[in-house]
């Protein structure tokens, strides 16, 4: 047997990207430690994931209790109870005729299935995506992402059936939000009649608000409007809430701000604190029309730790009033980066809604910079957007005032000395 070093991360495949070299041995709500002992404030939330925090003790308590009765249950071969009750709990947050859950291990097979779902409701074949999205990697989804090109590179062709129409970016098209809102209404409804006609279009899905593609949430009158052109055709709606679920965005999921009802939910990230797990959910009609047997995978709603995992977290986020305190703290660090943005003018936009903000820079090389002085001082940020330029503020939903104010500090330190 070959001997290894304990820590030879050389072994580890190089198509990972890395932040840090950072190797944590524990975490604590919004803390990462090393095995000295090292502190880190950890902003990345492991990309939206760790809502609740690191290790929250119900979280904890809940998988400890779960491994000590059953691992797994196969749900073709039997039906798992701890899935059950995460169905239910699952119903009780998502609108009423959201009545039908299918559970799978990560965003992109989430989304997969949602497209799979919408194509087997509807007898259609095409999807329209928005550009900037983000929706995965794997074929159909890396065929469906437009946030970068690296995400896609080196593998097409990518299938088929997929639109690209424009996403309402006021910043970027430098218009006013009722100008962009009309534009990108008019493109959409071109792409219409243009290259995929309504009688063919299965879903238009929608990140309500732009991940990867720079933290660019979607005007309201946008989706209101995306509602109705959908009812119109009889197409669905899809939203895709992988990283804005669960709280981050003020309201437990971001499509509530709109009062709109989609016909398909994507779930994942915030759901599991940690654990793979992601949900699709739909209506008892639409669901009845996927035949058994033509979706499914060996450990979507089997893996029993990871369903109490996310019981463990709804109820978490429900007990502690998450969702009110992520609206509240991310109008005072949305505030907060605004005034910032006065004083620097390398900071060309301050935007989100919630504990899912964005701050974009002038080009990429200024936004490096910040993210590695933040670094310096044990500040763990990071960067998204189409042109790199965009540092994502996403700490766990538990973070005070307190520590926003830390790590804003530490913010305006890294701006100070690119700008010295």
């Amino acid at each position: 047997m070959k001997e290894l070093a304990a820590h030879t991360i050389e072994l580890l495949s190089s198509v990972w990207t890395h932040l840090t070299q950072i190797q944590p041995v524990r975490g604590k709500g919004i803390y990462l430690y090393d095995s000295e002992n090292q502190e880190y404030i950890d902003f990345t939330s492991g990309i939206g994931v760790i809502n609740t925090g690191h290790c929250h003790p119900k979280v904890v308590k809940a998988i400890q209790e779960q491994a000590q009765n059953l691992l797994f249950a196969q749900m073709n071969c039997v039906i798992p109870q701890p899935t059950v009750r995460l169905a239910e709990k699952l119903n009780n947050v998502t609108p009423e005729h959201l009545n039908r859950f299918f559970f799978s291990n990560s965003g992109a097979e989430a989304t997969e299935a949602s497209i799979k779902l919408a194509k087997a409701a509807t007898g259609r074949t095409n999807v329209i995506v928005f550009q900037g999205s983000f929706h995965g990697r794997t074929h159909l989804t890396m065929a469906m992402t437009t946030s970068k090109t690296i995400y896609r590179e080196g593998f097409q062709p990518l299938p088929t059936g997929i639109f690209v129409a424009p996403f309402p970016h006021s910043h970027f098209y430098g218009w006013e939000e009722a100008q962009t809102v009309d534009f990108c209404l008019k493109q959409l409804d071109y792409l219409l009649q243009g290259q995929t006609a309504p009688h063919e279009t299965a879903a238009i899905i929608i990140e309500p608000v732009l991940g990867e593609g720079g933290y660019v949430p979607a005007p309201i009158s946008f989706l209101k409007q995306l509602r109705t052109l959908c009812d119109e055709h009889g197409i669905l709606l899809i939203i895709d809430e992988v990283q804005s679920g669960f709280g981050r965005t003020g309201t437990f999921f971001c499509f509530e701000q709109a009062q709109i009802k989609p016909d398909i939910l994507v779930m994942a990230k915030g759901l599991g604190s940690g654990l793979p797990i992601s949900a699709i959910a739909a209506s008892e009609t639409l669901m009845s029309r996927w035949k058994p047997g033509t979706h499914g995978g060996t450990y979507g709603g089997g893996s029993l730790i990871a369903a109490a995992a996310a019981i463990a977290t709804i109820e978490t986020i429900q007990e502690e009033g998450l969702v009110e305190k992520a609206k509240k703290q991310g109008d005072y660090l949305l505030q907060a980066l605004k005034k910032l943005q006065t004083n620097y003018p390398k900071i060309t936009d301050v935007r989100g809604t919630g504990l899912m903000i964005g701050v974009e820079f002038l080009d990429s090389t200024t936004t490096q910079k910040v993210l590695t002085k933040c670094l310096e001082q044990r500040l763990l940020l990071l960067s998204c957007g189409t042109y790199k330029n965009v540092v994502r503020f996403i700490p766990p939903l538990v973070v005070s005032e307190e520590q926003l104010q830390h790590a804003l500090s530490i913010f305006e330190g890294a701006l100070k000395g690119i700008d010295a």
